[in-house]
């Protein structure tokens, strides 16, 4: 008899991430001498999986350990102790130890203090990359796996198109992120109770953090209360959808970021300064990434940059009346002058 359906789902999607991984290593391997030194592991790439101990993560850990040996890869864990808990670094010791009871090595905790910057939730996500970002560069890993579901998909849809950022928003999280794809969530096809199921048939030890049922947060409200609204009134199936359409959104808006990519060579002019005329012959979604390109190249933080803010910056092309500058986060200034658009930290 084979393994639980649930435990198959996830050890088969943990094992097609992972051939990725060692696709996309050999295809971009350096050429080394025979006579040099072999690498760390004896060759083997490192895996690391970001483990907070809940369902989803614990799951993913289990399925790393059990596939990897089959696949000559190494196979390890960090878990990030964000501090915004009494106690929080018991938990941490408590979630090493049973990572390291599955083999997995090197497991580490790492300790990250949370600012204030954008709000609490993504002040703490912005901490925790941060930290995974340097143990990956720390152990030399070639990867590090997210356990983001299914139902965290639909959930950063919703609230991209709360925010009505436009099409990119609503893609959600991508399957492959991060510098050179350091990122892979092999999840994204299945939901949540199939990562739960699969650590209870394992006889897994998981973490509810409470931050997910307090409703003092957005993601919590929207998991408890508006997600399940949405399904009692428009029945089953919400989750799916809101997955199928970011994926769809995500096809979309990668063809109209490489449209603006090279439209952006054709509206500058020989002293590299945006035309407004030709800009203004742009379709609006083209034109509109080219905006954004140019105020981020500017200084602007990609994460305080909204649709509202581009819309503003848009005016200057397609509503000309002889308005002053936009002012825009990170003190970048977007200005009409000449029929150009310059657009400088001021």
């Amino acid at each position: 008899m084979g393994p639980h359906p649930a435990v198959a789902a996830i050890r088969l999607a943990v094992r097609r991430v992972l051939h990725d991984v060692l696709t996309d290593r050999a295809q971009h391997a350096p050429t080394t001498p025979a006579s040099a030194a072999p690498p760390p592991g004896g060759g083997r790439p490192l895996v690391l999986v970001a483990c907070s101990g809940g369902a989803d993560s614990m799951a993913l850990a289990s399925a790393l350990a059990f596939e990897a040996p089959k696949l000559s890869v190494r196979a390890g864990a960090v878990t990030v102790d964000h501090g915004l808990q009494a106690g929080s670094d018991l938990r941490a010791a408590e979630v090493v130890a049973r990572l390291s009871a599955m083999r997995l090595d090197p497991v580490e905790s790492v300790a990250v203090t949370v600012g204030r910057e954008g709000g609490p939730e993504a002040a703490a996500r912005d901490a925790r990359y941060a930290a995974l970002d340097a143990a990956a560069e720390r152990h030399g890993a070639a990867a590090v796996l997210l356990g983001h579901t299914r139902d965290d998909q639909a959930e950063t849809v919703l609230l991209g198109l709360a925010r009505g950022s436009g099409t990119r928003s609503l893609s959600g999280m991508a399957a492959v992120s991060g510098t050179a794809g350091r990122y892979r969530r092999p999840f994204l096809q299945l939901d949540r109770q199939t990562a739960r199921k699969a650590c209870l048939v394992q006889s897994i030890p998981v973490w509810d953090d409470p931050h997910n049922s307090d409703p003092a947060y957005t993601r919590s409200r929207l998991r408890h209360e508006g997600l399940p609204a949405l399904e009692k009134c428009l029945g089953k199936g919400v989750v799916e959808a809101l997955a199928r359409t970011a994926q769809l959104s995500r096809d979309d808006a990668d063809a109209l970021d490489a449209w603006a990519a090279e439209a952006e060579g054709v509206v500058r002019d020989d002293a590299g300064l945006l035309d407004c005329a030709k800009l203004y012959a742009l379709p609006p979604a083209v034109r509109r990434r080219v905006l954004r390109r140019a105020v981020i190249a500017a200084g602007a933080p990609a994460g305080s940059l909204f649709a509202r803010h581009i819309e503003e910056v848009d005016r200057l092309i397609t509503g000309w009346r002889g308005q002053g500058a936009i002012n825009l986060p990170g003190r970048v200034e977007a200005r009409r002058q000449g029929g150009r658009l310059v657009v400088r930290q001021g």
